[in-house]
């Protein structure tokens, strides 16, 4: 069976962004409300350029995006890719309960083999 996305590479796209701990915590901080790249700056032990470039991941794979507010950029949450990234999580868990489901069958069946 294959896994089919929403997007082409989207899916690697989420993943990689999500794979950080500092990204996934971003993007559960702006779900929260938008905040201010440098806002996001004060809340992590490193620089500011650093933090930038996380949120330039989570923007590349969309699940967040920035506009200008005044001076400032303000990062909010793309709750879609959100949406795409379970989708994809759930088919392929679907994938996974089937084949519980067939081995389940092989063991339930008597030892020598299945009957005609």
């Amino acid at each position: 069976m294959v896994v089919s996305y929403p997007r082409p590479d989207s899916a690697d796209l989420l993943f990689h962004a999500l794979a950080d701990p500092t990204r996934r915590d971003i993007v559960a901080t702006v779900l929260r409300g938008g905040s201010s790249v440098s806002a996001l700056g004060r809340r992590y032990p490193m620089s500011l350029t650093a933090v930038q470039k996380h949120v330039a991941v989570l923007e590349r794979a969309g699940l967040v995006r920035k506009h200008r507010r005044g001076r400032e950029q303000v990062v909010t949450a793309e709750v879609e890719a959100l949406r795409d990234a379970a989708r994809v999580l759930d088919r392929l868990e679907s994938i996974w309960r089937d084949r519980l489901e067939r081995f389940a069958d092989v063991l339930a069946e008597p030892a020598g083999g299945p009957t005609p």
